[in-house]
């Protein structure tokens, strides 16, 4: 039986290898692995995929670290977008809050981030200030993965906490941009409380601005796709 050469393997016959090779942890990678099209990537794994064949621990281990070490550069060049938020706390009596505020963006493909602490995520008015006072216009900024396109949904969620947890806002506007990448810019007027004591008594206001043609409403059904990223203050898509 003639043996094929590495160059004869494909990513699909290598998945089928490392599955039948791998513990289920290790399964999940090679699910991942099947759907990159990087042509290192895929070189070195079809020789590496050889040596799935082998059965000794040390060739286990050996494969495990060198699965690893291609995903993590596969993935390492992925561009960064710089997310801006604007958040205007209304002059209403009682309107500014002691809570934290949680952001989902999202675009027309249902991706998104979610910054889970705007004021530790990339609060930009310097020490001491007092988020979301009355009146107040807060800048946040930071960097996350970009997104397939500009964003057009919003989700603003309070976390309730502090002494006082009701809150009013005018609106948020949210801008992105990136290397090569044309910076899009969003206003979401919300002009409603977020607290339980008053009306519409919801902790969360939804924007939803994205297109609604049938490809857009094609577009959303994928909503919530969203993964951890290495920051304990973003989730991110991709």
């Amino acid at each position: 039986m003639t043996k094929s050469s590495p160059t004869d393997i494909d990513l699909g016959q290598y998945t089928k290898i490392a599955r039948d090779f791998f513990t289920p942890k290790k399964r999940k990678l090679a699910n991942i692995i099947s759907t990159i099209k990087k042509p290192l990537l895929y070189i070195t794994l079809s020789k590496a995929s050889l040596m799935a064949k082998m059965t000794s621990p040390s060739n286990t281990l050996f494969f495990s670290l060198l699965l690893s070490l291609f995903l993590t550069l596969a993935f390492s060049d992925d561009p960064d977008c710089v997310y801006t938020v604007y958040v205007r706390t209304g002059s209403i009596l009682k309107g500014g809050t002691d809570s934290n505020a949680n952001v989902r963006l999202y675009d027309a493909y249902g991706y998104g981030i979610e910054i889970r602490n705007l004021e530790t995520w990339g609060g930009l008015m310097g020490p001491g200030h007092n988020y979301f006072e009355r009146g107040n216009l807060d800048i946040f900024s930071g960097r996350g993965p970009c997104l397939q396109a500009p964003i057009c949904a919003l989700n603003l969620t309070s976390d309730g906490s502090g002494p006082h947890h009701g809150w009013y806002i005018n609106y948020v506007e949210v801008t992105s941009t990136g290397a090569h990448i044309p910076c899009s810019q969003q206003l979401f007027t919300i002009e409603q409380w977020l607290a339980t004591d008053t009306s519409p008594y919801e902790l969360t206001a939804v924007r939803n601005y994205c297109n609604s043609d049938d490809d857009g409403v094609q577009k959303r059904r994928h909503t919530h796709r969203m993964i951890r990223s290495g920051s304990s203050d973003l989730v991110s898509a991709v």
